[in-house]
């Protein structure tokens, strides 16, 4: 049997007196779609943040990738994408420009760059938009563009937080078209939604309410 590549055991998270996360314990086989499904206000977003680094737990444990979370956060991040829910673009740098900042941090060579962001402009329809700044473009197509720089260094985990709200059907359509397969490549993603009819298109499903699955 295949060893998971996502786990948590006892993931808590609590501020003050209010406990967001409460002693949550999950399992991803690699190469799935796992949905984490819930309302506005679940503990959906605090948890994918402990997943990926950016909020240290109140108590439990977290492994990505065979990495330790809580104790090499920077080290997971090389392994991942994130989408959050609000896009990480830079405002005043064109979409091609974002581009080129996100291949620096992920180290990525110019010859992988081009090979890689070649395909994906295609595949979202990015060619237009890529002279102009987000602040600039529809809701739809920033969306289009984060997921693009999500996968641009090509991850082995992909953690998209909420990836359809706010856009256009067509948009999710070619969302979760891109999702599937990504993950047919191998990828393994966790996403985050509030669309009961999107765990179709998910292997697994987890429902989280007031922080308890």
């Amino acid at each position: 049997m295949t060893a998971p590549i996502i786990t948590t055991t006892g993931l808590t998270k609590r501020f003050g007196d209010f406990t967001a996360v409460d002693a949550l314990s999950i399992a991803v086989a690699p190469g799935t779609i796992f949905a984490f499904l819930g309302a506005n206000g679940s503990g959906k977003s605090t948890t994918i943040r402990m997943l990926i680094g950016l909020l240290r737990p109140s108590a439990g444990t977290i492994t990505v990738d065979g990495v330790d979370v809580i104790h090499r956060p920077r080290r997971v991040r090389d392994r991942i994408g994130y989408m959050g829910q609000k896009v990480s673009l830079y405002q005043g740098l064109t979409i091609g420009e974002n581009v080129e900042f996100y291949a620096g941090l992920y180290g990525l060579a110019a010859s992988d760059l081009g090979r890689r962001w070649g395909a994906l402009r295609e595949r979202f329809g990015l060619a237009e938009a890529e002279r102009e700044k987000p602040e600039n473009l529809p809701a739809g197509i920033r969306q289009r563009a984060g997921l693009a720089l999500a996968t641009l260094h090509e991850p082995r985990v992909l953690f998209l937080d909420e990836p359809t709200a706010g856009v256009d059907v067509e948009s999710r359509s070619l969302f979760w078209t891109v999702i599937q397969e990504a993950a047919a490549t191998g990828i393994t993603v966790f996403v985050t939604t509030h669309f009961l009819e999107e765990v179709d298109y998910c292997d697994r499903v987890s429902f989280i309410d007031a922080g308890r699955l």
